[in-house]
């Protein structure tokens, strides 16, 4: 180089530039031919490189390298080209010590902040690619990225500023340590979410895609996103609650991911039958209780067993009127139970029955307890309505009153009585 320098120096002088002349001339053209092989270098990459690693790319069966490409991740790499260049080849043009300092400092903050970009780049294009494997897709990926991506720009920030200041990076890392207290607050909420979202993912707490309850947030719905600072939930209206993840750890939520991949949705639901209308069955209302299908072996089994007892002991089926004095509520009970277990739609294998609560002043309740084969939030619904409906309807053949308070048709029945 310093003989192509030196052919030009005597160019210039044998065309009657003064010395001085002659080597700004010189350091002029050198400086113009070296910004010319960086952007030239520059384009190479960008158009000619690319576009081979591009149609490379297209060609391949793998699905990463494509997502890489479109991120944009390589475009950054050969964004440093053009200032690397510079930085090494400078010194060639300028002979002032200073001003090439000055210049190489800005060209190591820029190829500093370009790789940043890059690796910032390259983190997010692996994120895309593990957040749609199967595995890794309920995992808080994207609290991961970020908490990796702030402490990247953190150390990037540090390096930056040395190289400004002209000193080593560790003399800013002992000074910060003085104000460690002041970074902690700034950087308190971060710090949070990055503990919390490790406490959540080591418990397996929260998954994206986990239905959860939280009312002091006003969150019912589905997680969409866990970040370093916030969890997102879609709530069921539409709207977005957003939750900060260290409330998650500190506070109490219901997560229903047990009830999603368990058998069935539970459903625990009571009617309340009027007092008055329960009595003991006669042989009159058994006989007509007997041509419903799902009652016809349950009564015949019942007299069966109790005219077996009768007779070993010597009591007169007459006086006690088929045995045990069957009441319609006892009987109406067995029918919801056999009525359940026949429903394709109630999971056989968990717990269904027909139970009394304690009687109060509204009556008996009556309470259904099973679960639904259906788990999803409007067909579930649709089944327990459908129970319901079924069970509102028959309860006058079995001559049982639903308790309501009075209303108008009450009184309106009562004066045409008076």
């Amino acid at each position: 180089m310093e003989q192509v320098t030196g052919f030009i120096n005597e160019i210039l002088l044998s065309w009657g530039f003064s010395q001085s002349w002659a080597d700004d001339l010189t350091s002029g053209i050198i400086l113009v031919v070296i910004l010319a092989i960086a952007f030239l270098g520059d384009a190479i990459c960008r158009h000619i490189i690319l576009t081979a690693v591009a149609r490379l790319v297209k060609k391949t069966k793998a699905t990463w390298d494509d997502i890489v490409f479109d991120r944009k991740v390589l475009t950054h790499v050969s964004h440093l080209v053009a200032p690397i260049l510079l930085y090494i080849l400078l010194p060639l043009a300028i002979s002032n010590l200073g001003l090439l300092s000055f210049i190489q400092r800005i060209c190591m903050i820029y190829i500093i902040a370009v790789f940043l970009k890059f690796i910032s780049s390259l983190l997010t294009a692996l994120f895309h690619v593990y957040s749609e494997k199967e595995q890794f897709r309920d995992r808080p990926l994207k609290g991961l990225l970020q908490t990796v991506q702030v402490i990247l720009f953190f150390i990037g920030g540090i390096i930056i500023v040395s190289i400004l200041i002209d000193k080593s990076p560790m003399v800013l890392l002992t000074g910060l340590g003085a104000s460690a207290a002041v970074l902690m607050l700034v950087f308190k909420d971060s710090i949070m979410g990055f503990v919390s979202g490790i406490q959540l993912s080591a418990n397996n707490m929260l998954r994206v895609g986990d239905w959860i309850q939280m009312p002091k947030y006003g969150a019912d719905g589905t997680v969409i996103e866990v970040t370093l600072n916030t969890v997102k939930v879609r709530n069921w209206d539409n709207t977005i609650t957003t939750i900060p993840p260290y409330a998650l750890v500190s506070d109490s939520f219901q997560n229903w991911r047990g009830m999603q991949e368990s058998g069935g949705r539970r459903i625990k639901r009571s009617i309340r039958i009027d007092m008055n209308s329960v009595k003991f069955c006669t042989p009159e209302m058994l006989a007509k209780y007997k041509k419903i299908q799902l009652l016809k072996d349950y009564i015949e089994e019942t007299e069966k067993v109790i005219e077996d007892y009768n007779k070993e002991h010597g009591i007169d089926n007459s006086i006690l009127v088929n045995g045990r004095r069957q009441t319609n509520l006892g009987v109406f009970r067995a029918y919801l139970t056999n009525y359940l277990k026949s429903l394709p739609t109630v999971n056989q294998d968990l717990t269904c029955m027909v139970r009394q609560l304690q009687p109060t002043e509204q009556g008996i309740p009556l309470e259904l307890y099973f679960f639904s084969a259906i788990k999803a939030w409007v067909p579930y619904e649709g089944v327990q309505a459908d129970v319901f409906d079924h069970v509102l309807a028959i309860i006058p053949e079995f001559d049982l009153h639903v308790f309501q308070n009075p209303t108008g048709e009450d009184f309106r029945e009562l004066s045409k009585r008076n």
